[in-house]
């Protein structure tokens, strides 16, 4: 019985400890044993035969291990394995027409025995259906009957004298994922191709939301010269709240762009941001010659603390970060913002193949993202 804190704790890190044991114990099998080398092989070559010629991959399993092999299905999919669940029940009431002739069946049973699964069998091997096994019991019925065995045997379940399946299931996990990976490295899947599978969820987006499809455009982010006075840059700043700062552009950059702006803006410095440049493809993060720096919320809080007369006198110059890091626009997003912590900074100007400013991406908008 558990009375102490610790002895919670001691029994957590044991049963963790015995899984781990049972993973150690089955790769050590699989390295040196050579019948489950050639089980592990066996079925490989197997499914991938299947999935070659246009089939699919149908697994099978009761209780515990139907919901081990629904979880394995999710993997196979989600990297690119044509795969189904079918549960051994339903199987004998119907939906045995799941199965195609160019599928292969991969039955999930510790024991070996589990009669569901073996009523399965003489109609698979009637239509010719390839079976592959997968459990603890080398010398079992399902075993004697499959065309491949993969060897599931751990010594106990962790947890003692309570009887539930816990390393034999961590292990069939374990092997599905081991199936899954190794038949997406045989058909070269890509990360690429996981991305696809994973649009609507965190994964895809690291692997493929990229920067032009999120920055925030040139338009709706202050812009000024290196000249602008410190009240302009504020009045900027304050209209213009999602860029998270202020992007300043070289003086002969912006007289060239906007020598027909009007005479007031031009008296005063204040220049609008340039139109968005025609997007195509950069490689590497150089700095465009148009960009002279940026001012960040933190740059415009620290001349107002450390500076009470003459305020107003201060410009963009001389409070800007000058030779700003960069990032093109189609870059991954999920660099922009592993650049932007590791720079601790709190946006990038984004440019495009003709090193043109054409907008800014965010820390704070990565983050809401990812």
């Amino acid at each position: 019985m558990l009375d102490h804190t610790e002895d919670f704790i001691d029994n957590a890190a044991n049963i963790l400890i015995e899984e781990a044991m049972g993973l150690t114990d089955a790769a050590q099998r699989l390295k040196t044993n050579a019948s489950s080398k050639k089980g592990y092989h066996d079925a490989i070559s197997l499914m991938f035969r299947s999935l070659d010629l246009g089939g699919k991959i149908v697994v099978t399993g009761v209780g515990k291990s139907g919901k081990i092999g629904e979880k394995i299905v999710a993997t196979m999919l989600s990297t690119g394995t044509c795969a189904t669940f079918l549960h051994p029940v339903e199987a004998l009431h119907g939906d045995l027409g799941t199965v195609q002739p160019k599928d292969v069946v991969l039955a999930l049973s510790f024991s070996g025995n589990t009669e569901e699964l073996l009523m399965l069998l003489p109609s698979l091997k009637h239509r010719k259906i390839p079976v592959i096994g997968l459990g603890g019991n080398e010398n079992s019925k399902l075993a004697r009957e499959c065309e491949a065995w993969i060897d599931g045997y751990v010594k106990r379940e962790a947890g003692g004298s309570i009887p539930a399946p816990t390393s034999s299931t961590t292990l069939t996990l374990a092997l599905g994922d081991a199936l899954a990976l190794t038949l997406a490295k045989l058909r070269t899947f890509t990360t690429d191709g996981f991305a696809l599978n994973h649009p609507g969820g965190s994964l895809g987006r690291r692997l493929l939301l990229k920067v032009k499809d999120i920055y925030i455009d040139s338009s709706k982010v202050a812009c000024v010269s290196p000249s602008t006075s410190l009240d302009i840059i504020i009045m900027e700043m304050t209209r213009h709240p999602k860029g998270s700062g202020v992007i300043v552009l070289e003086e002969e950059v912006l007289e060239t762009e906007h020598n027909d702006v009007e005479e007031d803006i031009r008296n005063n410095n204040l220049f609008p941001s340039p139109p968005l440049s025609e997007t195509s493809s950069l490689s590497g993060y150089e700095r465009p010659n148009r960009i002279a720096g940026v001012i960040t919320h933190g740059d415009i809080h620290r001349v107002l603390k450390a500076s009470r007369e003459g305020i107003f006198q201060i410009c963009a110059s001389n409070i800007m970060s000058p030779n700003p890091t960069v990032f093109n626009e189609d870059g991954l997003a999920s660099d922009a913002i592993a650049t932007m912590k590791e720079k601790n900074i709190p946006l990038l100007p984004v440019i495009n193949k003709e090193k043109n400013y054409i907008g800014v991406i965010t820390l704070k908008d990565l983050q809401e993202l990812f």
